[in-house]
């Protein structure tokens, strides 16, 4: 037998394995890096989060990784950066494990999310022609593999859209094994650049998911253009200086995704920054000030999640809302989310041992693991050898 695959054969049969999970969302601000052990798999699962870091994005690769996020791209620079992303990412790894004292030997597996550059469900392509969904992560596995001496998991959402579904979220698959907790509601909302969120219902039904509408996306993009000097809005500082504009908020909420039915997804395509100005030209609103654009668009995002919540939980929603994301982080948004939805208790991820930057990749190193030794039904991701 091939000696890298007796070695993946073993990987499957340890009782515990060291996996890095690295996440990179729709923000494109850095790379999540979490060094995790997980031990066991499916509802005998234990993951200890050994080491963890967030690696900036330099400005001028964000703006390459905004420039191919477009619906017309150079094909040339989408094939250079998903190997580019690899790579730099490979780098990353092995400087995050320098730093941390451990050996690349030492990694089991790398479980790499990969970026995002377009996500196209069907509701949102509307091409008659093609009748299924699709998404495109770029950051190829081989690569990564081989770069850093580990097996590597990469391009989970594909199995998820070959199966009918639309790519995401996937969260659901691991939020189901950390979070689960008999008797109580809880909604796992992660406020990324997009805000989704998982619900686990007290009564063990399946777990639930879908895509809200926007959160950091739109924010950081109005933070860059009137503050150059910024790259977001930190504790959402500026954004509590403003005032929240009706009418803008009502044009910005008109947007079709707002009345289809749940679940559903999206993605910084439909909410990008042609969406604002379309909005804000319909509202006389293209000399706002920038204060006064953020808190409205902090109260798009607790709207459209308050919406979203209330149709899984009822109106006056008793349950626990568990946060993640850079949104944890801004009490502006933190606030407008309390008086849309008074009922619920807001908490961290913290409160289930899971720190709120960390959630994303942690997630991905759990769904690597089911992979190698769970449920073959929780199957996602394709395996690149050293």
């Amino acid at each position: 037998m091939n000696p890298a695959l007796r070695k993946l054969f073993a990987l499957a049969e340890q009782p515990s394995r060291r996996i890095v999970g690295l996440m990179s969302g729709t923000s494109l601000d850095g790379l999540d890096v979490a060094l995790c052990r997980c031990t066991g798999h499916g509802a005998t699962l234990d993951v200890v989060l050994e080491h963890f870091a967030t690696v900036p994005y330099e400005a001028e690769f964000q703006q390459r990784l905004r420039a191919i996020s477009q619906p017309t791209v150079q094909l040339q620079e989408v094939v250079l950066l998903h190997a580019e992303v690899a790579r730099r990412n490979a780098a990353t790894v092995l400087a995050c494990l320098a730093q941390w004292g451990v050996a690349p030997a030492e990694v089991d597996v790398l479980a790499s999310h990969g970026q995002t550059i377009w996500h196209a469900p069907r509701h949102q392509h509307r091409r008659a022609e093609f009748g299924h969904h699709a998404t495109l992560q770029i950051g190829d596995g081989d690569h990564l593999a081989h770069l850093t001496g580990i097996v590597t998991l990469s391009d989970f959402r594909q199995k998820h859209v070959a199966d009918g579904g639309e790519g995401a979220p996937l969260a659901p698959f691991a939020d189901e094994l950390l979070f689960r907790q008999p008797g109580i509601n809880r909604l796992l909302l992660n406020l990324g650049g997009i805000a989704n969120f998982t619900f686990l219902p007290a009564d063990g039904g399946p777990a639930q998911a879908t895509d809200t509408g926007p959160a950091n996306t739109l924010l950081d993009h109005v933070v860059r253009q009137h503050y150059p000097d910024k790259s977001y809005d930190a504790g959402g500082y500026l954004a509590a200086q403003g005032h929240v504009h009706a009418g803008l908020l009502a044009a910005l909420l008109s947007h079709p995704f707002f009345a289809q039915g749940f679940p559903k997804t999206t993605g910084p395509e439909l909410f990008s920054p042609t969406y604002l100005k379309s909005s804000q030209a319909k509202t006389s609103t293209t000399s706002l000030p920038a204060p006064d654009l953020l808190a409205t668009l902090v109260e798009l995002t607790a709207a459209a999640v308050a919406q979203a919540a209330q149709h899984y939980l009822g109106p006056q929603p008793a349950a626990e809302i568990l946060i993640s994301g850079g949104g944890a982080h801004n009490a502006t948004l933190l606030a407008a989310l309390a008086r849309h939805l008074p009922t619920a208790r807001l908490l961290s991820t913290a409160k289930a041992s899971v720190p709120p930057d960390a959630k994303e990749a942690i997630l991905f190193a759990v769904l690597a693991n089911e992979t190698l030794a769970g449920n073959p039904a929780l199957s996602l991701g394709k395996i690149s050898l050293p």
